[in-house]
């Protein structure tokens, strides 16, 4: 039998998800989905900002509470290049202090 290679889905995937929509959420809700208490929801918040999410609040015209919703996400990051082969060739040997040519002699 073979394991299943599923994704395991974050608490972090689902928060993005729940935010991923036009009208956002607000922090009652979110902390309901999530399981989760207010304070950490918004310390939640505050990581994806960090991680370069654009968290965007909006406070509703008819009251009520706050809602949050994703207005950008960052950047994927770009691995490093591979340097060349002409890249990993050996420096050419220094010549030692005591060879060097001496200026002004």
């Amino acid at each position: 039998m073979s394991k299943s290679l599923k994704k395991r889905v974050t608490k972090k995937d689902q928060l993005i998800r729940l935010l991923g929509t036009k009208a956002g959420r607000d922090i009652k809700a979110l902390s309901a989905k999530l399981g989760w208490q207010q304070h950490t929801t918004r310390a939640a918040l505050s990581r994806l900002r960090r991680a370069g999410y654009g968290v965007a609040a909006q406070v509703p015209a008819s009251g009520g509470g706050t809602k949050y919703r994703i207005a950008s996400v960052p950047a994927p990051e770009v691995p490093p290049a591979k340097p060349s082969e002409h890249m990993n060739a050996t420096a050419p040997a220094q010549t030692p202090a005591s060879e060097a040519p001496t200026v002004g002699a």
